[in-house]
C-alpha cells in the first residue's frame, strides 16, 4: 500500500501527538558526542593512571555503544514501571541512577565528581532535532490546521527544555508525568486526547517506533510513522512489520524528507 493511499483517513484529523526521543530529536549523535568530548577532557585532566590507561582504551564507536546501552536501560525501564506498583519515578532520575550505574559497569566510576554526573545525565535535555523536524513543524504551525503535541516519556522539565533548546515550537507539551503513566500505557495516548477536548480518532500519534503506534492504533488514535535510521526495533523483514503498511495511516520511509515529507502530505488533504 503506498503512503499516498494511506492519506485520506487523516482528513478529519484536528492534532498530531509527536513522540519526541528518535522521532523529533537525534538522541544519538548528541549524546555520544557530549560522551566523546567530556571523554576527551578528562583524559586531558590527567586522571589517575588506571582511569587513563581505560580512556585510553575507548573511542567515540565506544561511547556510541555506551549512549545505546544508556537508552536501552531507559527502555526497560520503561517497560518494568507499573503505576499501580510502583512509586513514581521521573526520566531525569532515571537518567542519573542509570549513568552511575554504566559508569560502574565500564570500569569508570570516579571518572566524573556528583556535580559532573548531574550535568551529564541532563544531556537528553540538549538533544538536536532531525534536520527535516524544525521546518516540518514549522509548515504544519504555521497552516493553523492543526494542534501540535508532544506526547512523550520524558518529564515535564526534560519536554520543555527540548521545545526550548531545538526551537520546536509545540502547542502542548504532553509526557507521561503528566498522566503518571509511561507509553504504551492506554492512558496516554487517551489522555493526550481528553486534555486537548478531542475524540482518540480525531488525534493521530507520530512515532518512529512501530511499538508506539501499535498501542496508539489500539486506543482509536490515527498513526503517522516517520521511519529514522536506527530507531525501530521490530525486525524490518518481520511478517508483523510488513504487515503495518495495512494499518498505518501515513507512512514516511527514510529516504523521504520526514517531517516536511508528513507536512506536505497532510497539508494537501486537509
Amino acid at each position: 500500500m503506498s503512503s499516498a493511499a494511506t492519506v485520506p483517513p487523516l482528513t478529519s484529523i484536528k492534532a498530531l501527538a509527536f513522540d519526541v526521543f528518535g522521532t523529533t530529536v537525534d538522541w544519538r549523535s548528541s549524546v555520544t558526542e557530549e560522551l566523546t568530548l567530556r571523554a576527551y577532557r578528562k583524559r586531558s585532566a590527567s586522571p589517575s593512571p588506571a582511569l587513563k590507561d581505560r580512556l585510553d582504551g575507548l573511542d567515540e564507536d565506544d561511547w556510541g555503544r555506551f549512549a545505546q546501552a544508556w537508552r536501552e536501560a531507559y527502555i526497560q525501564f520503561v517497560k518494568s514501571f507499573d503505576p499501580e506498583r510502583d512509586a513514581w519515578k521521573s526520566i531525569d532520575e532515571h537518567h542519573r541512577d542509570s549513568l552511575v550505574e554504566l559508569l560502574e559497569a565500564w570500569g569508570l566510576q570516579g571518572l566524573f565528581t556528583d556535580a559532573e554526573i548531574d550535568s551529564l545525565s541532563l544531556v537528553w535535555h540538549r538533544l538536536v532535532p532531525w534536520p527535516d523536524a524544525v521546518d516540518g513543524l514549522a509548515r504544519l504551525r504555521d497552516s493553523g490546521k492543526l494542534v501540535l503535541a508532544t506526547l512523550s516519556n520524558g518529564n515535564t522539565g526534560l519536554v520543555r527544555d527540548l521545545n526550548d533548546f531545538g526551537g520546536l515550537g509545540f502547542h502542548r507539551l504532553f509526557c507521561a508525568e503528566t498522566f503518571r503513566a509511561y507509553k504504551p500505557r492506554p492512558e496516554t495516548y487517551l489522555g493526550a486526547a481528553r486534555e486537548m477536548g478531542l475524540e482518540p480518532e480525531q488525534v493521530a500519534m507520530v512515532a518512529c517506533h512501530m511499538g508506539d503506534l501499535k498501542a496508539a492504533k489500539a486506543c482509536g488514535l490515527k498513526t503517522i510513522y516517520v521511519e529514522r535510521p536506527g530507531e525501530e526495533a521490530w525486525d524490518k523483514e518481520g511478517d508483523e512489520f510488513r504487515a503495518a503498511r495495512n494499518w498505518v495511516d501515513l507512512w514516511i520511509g527514510e529516504e523521504h524528507a520526514g517531517f516536511v515529507t508528513m507536512a506536505d502530505r497532510l497539508l494537501d488533504v486537509l
